[in-house]
């Protein structure tokens, strides 16, 4: 199963996937401006404190948290959150046309790639995994 298709159904089943869904309905509309109270009534629950107290948490993050993860699958972003106010505005990310939820798994779940070894690392398997002979 591609990459791609993994993250996309783990955002369809995930925690936010209402608000996917909610989303990828607003067909026609570049943006939907958004009360945190409007958010959670299309979840069907309250959203965690930090969510009302930082900013940060709707970052349109790269790094797959489940709720950036739910609305950039759907082809969307967030902007102008203000935390005091309570509200925030989602819009389609890069010009994606209405109604579809195009987007790029590296940019919202970039690969991991650790480097090489580092010089003089000489640790086997066994050290590593505890596996095998003491």
């Amino acid at each position: 199963m591609s990459r791609e298709r993994l993250v996309r159904e783990a955002a369809a089943r995930g925690k936010y996937a209402p608000l996917r869904r909610h989303l990828l309905a607003l067909r026609g509309r570049s943006e939907w401006r958004a009360s945190f109270g409007d958010v959670e009534d299309v979840l069907g629950f309250r959203l965690p404190v930090s969510a009302r107290l930082y900013a940060p948490w709707w970052a349109n993050r790269r790094d797959g948290s489940s709720q950036s993860r739910a609305w950039q699958s759907a082809g969307w972003r967030t902007r102008a959150v203000d935390v005091e106010s309570g509200t925030l505005v989602f819009e389609r990310a890069g010009g994606a046309p209405a109604g579809h939820g195009r987007f790029s798994i590296s940019e919202i779940l970039p690969p991991h790639d650790p480097g090489p070894w580092p010089e003089g690392f000489t640790a086997g398997r066994e050290q590593i995994y505890g596996d095998g002979e003491r």
